[in-house]
């Protein structure tokens, strides 16, 4: 497989969730030939990697043993790659991961960024594959209460940088990391806003960024309707490419949707106009945080 990690355009990662209770596909893909077949079309319609998960990480999940999401995941894995599609699994455990990498799976992607479980660094490292560190303060049923910052920007960033030097010091390569803010993980919407318009400041870290806004309740919160009801999940796909193509054009590595034909034909668009990049130079970032902490609209 390609080196994704230095692919010279952005890497769409398609996700795949056979579990019964992810917030915008669960159940619907929990039955192996249905799992196989989904993953195969979004192969098709133009993602580089599908991303299979086994639990929910969904505010308010509660966890599930890893046997049971190793017996989720590990037969999709099989079939997949058998079929040629390039996998990356969606678990912070490393038990899992380790199977899952046996099983064909070329990338971790990692919610916990190796906090979960200790081990994961080692299972990374010996396998020599790309890992996402996703930023993250806890598990599911209490992220909630871990959405305190002092600047989300700023805290993010530094707490993504313990992440990288953690995993560097467990002895994994540095062109093997992958970085992801977390959108809605001990985020509000607020921060998620703010997250997405400071980007430059989380690449500045000089590490692949990964960026998953797809479907978001913060995205359906921003398109309630007038009655306040946020629209629903399967109706937030116009808003997950328009946030998918600004991230990729501050410079995001990639982004994790559900809808790939969507995505993969806006940045279709986006690379046939010469892919143009939204830069804020350090003058005007600066302006625009200081706006935004005193109000101030442009």
């Amino acid at each position: 497989m390609t080196d994704l990690v230095r692919a010279s355009g952005p890497v769409v990662m398609g996700v795949l969730n056979v579990t019964p209770d992810s917030f915008s596909d669960g159940g619907r893909y929990a039955d192996l030939d249905a799992a196989v077949g989904h993953g195969v079309r979004l192969r098709d319609a133009g993602a580089h990697l599908v991303d299979i998960g086994g639990e929910s990480t969904r505010p308010g999940a509660e966890r599930i043993d890893a046997a049971t999401e190793a017996e989720r995941v590990l037969p999709v894995i099989r079939e997949l790659t058998a079929a040629g599609v390039a996998v990356s699994v969606d678990t912070s455990r490393a038990r899992v991961a380790e199977a899952a990498l046996v099983a064909g799976a070329a990338v971790v992607n990692d919610v916990s960024g190796g906090l979960a479980d200790p081990d994961m660094a080692r299972v990374v490292r010996d396998a020599h594959c790309p890992w996402v560190l996703m930023h993250w303060r806890g598990h599911s049923r209490a992220m909630r209460e871990l959405a305190t910052y002092t600047d989300v920007v700023a805290d993010v960033r530094a707490e993504l940088a313990q992440r990288i030097d953690t995993a560097l010091a467990a002895g994994v390569a540095a062109d093997r990391l992958i970085v992801d803010p977390g959108l809605g993980f001990a985020k509000t919407a607020a921060h998620n806003w703010e997250l997405s318009a400071r980007l430059p400041e989380l690449l500045d870290l000089g590490y692949p960024l990964l960026f998953g806004a797809s479907r978001k309740s913060y995205l359906g919160g921003l398109l309630a309707a007038a009655d306040g009801t946020p629209r629903p999940t399967a109706q937030r796909e116009a808003a997950t490419v328009a946030t998918s193509v600004l991230a990729v054009a501050a410079g995001a590595w990639g982004v994790r949707v559900h809808d790939v034909q969507a995505t993969a034909d806006a940045l279709a668009v986006w690379a046939a106009t010469g892919s143009p990049r939204l830069a804020v130079p350090p003058h005007d970032r600066k302006r625009t945080q200081d706006d935004h902490e005193h109000g101030v609209r442009r």
